[in-house]
């Protein structure tokens, strides 16, 4: 009894280590001298044309401020064809966007009058939109002036299939979670990065805004949760990369509501586990580039809240064997508690940034614990709504 608890605490505390702390070293120093793709179009004018897809609920906030920001972009005005689907917003969304849309015919309007989820939008809008190219963005997401030019750059490649954008957050608050979201973000951005170079396997794009060849898009279920994931892990399955440009930046205004975030992770936890039941074959090949980068950015991920149960679990067995085992079960336990703990210095006015970090952590386990069980009660609709806006 006492060396199998000791094995199961030793697995699943280096797994934890591994997937947060050694891979995304790993991965850095795997990747060496590895250099971004450079068979790429060198100026806009020599880019092909693409259609910008967003699907939208209720975006009435930031909806004239995403379609100014993709306007006012430094690509050529006849490339850019702009398609919003409304799922049946009940807000100023639609007339907001036809504003716009009477003053510049690049931007087209489809207002759906039943809510159906973002997976029927993006379907619906990729089947109708014009060039060979698309790029899917989030109504909250603001571009730079060349974002667009270079995540197309890089399709002068013919082996590369997807480009992620590098999404820098802002609007961050010392009150709330912003600050731990940005990290979190921003280490992701890099970790996706060398991916991209070492093997052209980043796992996901930020759903904010990647762009694709149209003709590599499969239509996402319609019960699905986290489409970017699938839309690039079907990419990678037809034999084609996926890359993640550090250049193409565009802005998006970060969570401050641990409340509203732990909703949202959630959701995509539930979201992750579609996808893991979806492409569980490279769970087979944990030895290729997709297979490994797969397993140990993501899936070990999606399985930390099971390690940490486990890894307490065992320290309890432990302890009765030796009271040496009772201080990291306690260390265990008050990590797993600080978010009651930090709950109440916030009250009282309190911000220790650290502790925030270590909050951060455990409530975004708990929202994959959640998200899993209601993977396992089955996912019947994608509908969703959008984290409130703080813009």
């Amino acid at each position: 009894m006492f060396l199998s608890a000791l094995l199961l605490f030793i697995i699943s505390a280096f797994l934890v280590f591994y997937t947060y702390v050694l891979f995304p070293w790993l991965i850095e120093f795997i990747s060496g001298n590895s250099k971004m793709n450079d068979d790429v179009f060198f100026d806009p004018a020599s880019c092909p044309s693409v259609s910008i897809l967003i699907a939208a609920f209720n975006e009435e906030k930031v909806i004239a401020g995403k379609l100014t920001s993709i306007l006012n972009s430094d690509f050529p005005p006849d490339k850019i064809e702009i398609l919003i689907g409304s799922d049946a917003s009940t807000d100023k969304t639609c007339d907001l966007t036809r504003e716009i849309l009477s003053a510049d015919s690049r931007v087209k309007l489809h207002d759906f009058p039943v809510r159906r989820g973002k997976p029927s939008v993006i379907n619906d809008l990729v089947n109708v939109s014009g060039n060979e190219f698309i790029i899917l963005t989030d109504a909250n997401v603001l571009f730079e002036k060349d974002a667009i030019f270079n995540l197309l750059r890089h399709f002068k490649n013919p082996g590369i299939g997807l480009v992620g954008a590098n999404i820098v957050n802002v609007g961050q608050m010392r009150d709330g979670i912003s600050h731990q979201e940005t990290t979190y973000i921003a280490r992701e951005n890099r970790i996706k990065y060398f991916e991209g170079i070492r093997w052209g396997v980043m796992m996901g794009p930020f759903g904010g805004c990647f762009a694709l060849r149209k003709t590599l898009y499969k239509p996402v279920p319609l019960n699905f949760l986290v489409d970017d994931f699938y839309i690039c892990m079907k990419v990678l399955k037809q034999g084609f990369k996926c890359i993640n440009e550090l250049k193409a930046v565009c802005y998006e205004d970060v969570s401050n509501d641990i409340k509203q975030e732990y909703k949202r992770k959630a959701r995509i936890s539930a979201g992750n586990f579609q996808n893991l039941k979806e492409f569980s074959s490279y769970l087979l090949k944990p030895f290729s580039p997709a297979g490994f980068c797969f397993i140990s950015h993501k899936v070990l991920r999606w399985l930390t809240p099971f390690f940490l149960l486990s890894s307490l679990l065992s320290l309890v067995v432990l302890s009765f064997f030796n009271d040496l085992f009772l201080l990291p079960f306690l260390l265990e336990l008050i990590l797993l508690l600080t978010p009651i703990l930090d709950a109440f210095l916030r009250k009282m006015g309190v911000h220790w940034k650290l502790l925030r970090f270590v909050s951060y952590f455990s409530y975004m386990n708990l929202a994959l614990l959640k998200g899993f069980f209601r993977f396992l009660n089955g996912v019947h609709s994608s509908v969703w709504t959008p984290t409130a806006r703080n813009n």
